[in-house]
């Protein structure tokens, strides 16, 4: 029997960072093709933002992942969300952090505590659950 943990629904998040708003929304039970157009409608929600990083683990094996800085310096924000993602063992789960930019530059080390405090945020506000695949066995004589 397969068991993994997803974020159950999809929930939302703000914090304030240095005048930065950082907004994280959160959508499981997803498959990598539905985690796509899911980063597709937060982006269209948030058109006029500075950034829309996200990541996502697109199934239940945490074998599909992809994530983006979308123009953040390297490795500051996509990768900060999926490790909340993996920290947690969580899969088929989507994270995606919009940023406004608020004048003040945070450098790496505060763009990662900001993406990961962010997300992290996030998946707390939302409601883990675990799902057990199982079979079902005839067994004839």
């Amino acid at each position: 029997m397969k068991t993994y943990r997803y974020v159950d629904g999809e929930f939302e998040v703000k914090i304030e960072i240095k005048r930065s708003i950082f907004i994280a929304t959160v959508k499981g039970e997803l498959n990598a093709g539905e985690a796509e157009d899911f980063v597709k409608s937060v982006r269209k929600k948030y058109p006029d933002a500075t950034h829309n990083c996200y990541a996502y683990v697109g199934d239940e094996l945490g074998n599909v992942t992809r994530f983006s800085d979308d123009g953040e310096p390297s490795g500051t924000a996509g990768q900060p969300i999926l490790d909340v993602l993996r920290k947690q063992n969580i899969v088929k789960t989507a994270i995606v952090v919009t940023r406004y930019f608020g004048g003040i530059k945070l450098g790496a080390g505060g763009l990662v505590g900001a993406y990961s405090q962010t997300a992290a945020d996030a998946v707390k506000a939302g409601k883990i659950s675990q799902k057990v695949e199982s079979a079902l066995v005839e067994i004839r004589a």
